[in-house]
C-alpha cells in the first residue's frame, strides 16, 4: 500500500508503524513546529532518511492531485492541523488518528479537558477524513481506562500507545476495515483550553487543584503565588483545616513552596517563574 503521511512527533508513531507493516511511503506534509509543545524533528529526520519530498504547508488541491499521479492509495493523518477536503478525487482512502473515543471529544486537543472532568475512561479513533474536523465515520477505535491520578504526561502516552495498535491493525486490512466503518452520529466539540482553565484556583480544595496540575503536566499550569504568577507541573497535597486564605503561600524550603488550598494544602516542586522553552531557575 502507498501512503502519505500528514503529521508531526506527536504522533509520528503512526508513521513508522505503517513503515514497520511494509507500507511505501511517497511523501511527508508536515508544519513548523515551535520545539517547545510540538516538535516534528524525528518525523522530519525519518522522512529526509528515506529520501521522501516533504512539504510543510497546507495540503492543497493541487497536492492531491499530485499524490494521485505518484499512485498514492492512502492519506494518513495524525497531528495535522489543517482541515483536508476534496480527496476523494483523487485517492481511494484518507483518514487521521484523532486523540478522543469519537463522538466524544472532537476538538484541536482534547485531552487537557479529559483530565479537568475527571472521565473514567479514554480512547483513541482512527477516522475518514470529512469537510468537518473529526466527523467521519469510525475507522477503528480503541479505549482504555483512566485512572484517579492521571496526568497529561499519561495520557498521553496511553493515546500514543493505543495509535501504534490501531495503526499496525489498520495496515493488516485497511479495505475490510474501510468498508466496516460506522458513522459518528451526534457528537461533542471542545475547544481549545483557555487561560483561565489553566490557571489553578486556590478557592477550590485540594484535589481540584492538583487536578489541574496534573492536566497539563509538563505543558504546565499557571499559578498565582502571592503578587507572581509561575509555572507548574509538579505538586502534591494534602487536606488539613486551617485558617489561612487560599493562595497564602504558607511554607518555603529550598524550591518546596506550601500554597493553601480552602481545604488544605499544595507542595509544589517543579516550577518556574518562566515560560516553557525558557532556562529554568526560580
Amino acid at each position: 500500500m502507498r501512503f502519505a503521511f500528514a503529521g508531526i512527533d506527536f504522533l509520528g508513531d503512526v508513521f513508522e508503524t505503517f513503515l514497520a507493516r511494509g507500507w511505501e511511503p511517497v511523501k511527508l506534509f508536515s508544519r513548523p513546529c515551535d520545539s517547545i509543545y510540538d516538535f516534528n524533528d524525528m518525523t522530519l529526520s525519518r522522512a529526509r532518511s528515506l529520501r521522501l519530498p516533504v512539504q510543510m504547508s497546507r495540503i492543497l488541491p493541487a497536492d492531491l492531485a499530485g499524490l494521485k499521479a505518484m499512485g498514492c492509495d492512502a492519506l494518513v493523518v495524525a497531528g495535522y492541523p489543517w482541515l483536508i477536503t476534496g480527496w476523494e478525487r483523487h485517492i481511494p482512502y484518507a483518514f487521521n488518528f484523532h486523540p478522543s473515543p469519537l463522538p466524544l471529544g472532537r476538538g484541536p486537543y482534547p485531552l487537557f479537558q479529559a483530565i479537568l472532568d475527571g472521565l473514567s475512561e479514554w480512547g483513541m479513533t482512527a477516522h475518514a477524513l470529512e469537510p468537518a474536523f473529526d466527523t467521519g465515520a469510525i475507522v477503528a477505535q480503541k479505549r482504555f481506562a483512566l485512572s484517579h491520578t492521571e496526568s497529561h504526561d499519561t495520557l498521553l502516552s496511553k493515546c500514543q500507545m493505543a495509535a501504534k495498535d490501531l495503526a499496525a491493525e489498520i495496515a493488516s486490512d485497511l479495505p475490510r476495515f474501510w468498508d466496516n466503518a460506522k458513522p459518528q452520529g451526534p457528537g461533542t466539540y471542545w475547544p481549545r483550553i483557555t487561560q483561565a482553565q489553566r490557571t489553578v484556583s486556590w478557592s477550590g480544595g485540594v484535589q481540584d487543584v492538583l487536578r489541574t496540575i496534573r492536566a497539563f503536566g509538563s505543558i504546565e499550569a499557571f499559578a498565582q503565588i502571592e503578587s507572581r504568577y509561575v509555572y507548574v507541573w509538579e505538586a502534591t497535597g494534602w487536606e488539613e483545616p486551617h485558617r489561612y486564605k487560599p493562595g497564602t503561600l504558607v511554607h518555603r524550603h529550598r524550591r518546596q513552596m506550601v500554597v493553601a488550598a480552602c481545604d488544605g494544602f499544595v507542595q509544589i516542586s517543579g516550577w518556574s517563574p518562566y515560560a516553557p522553552g525558557a532556562a529554568r531557575q526560580g
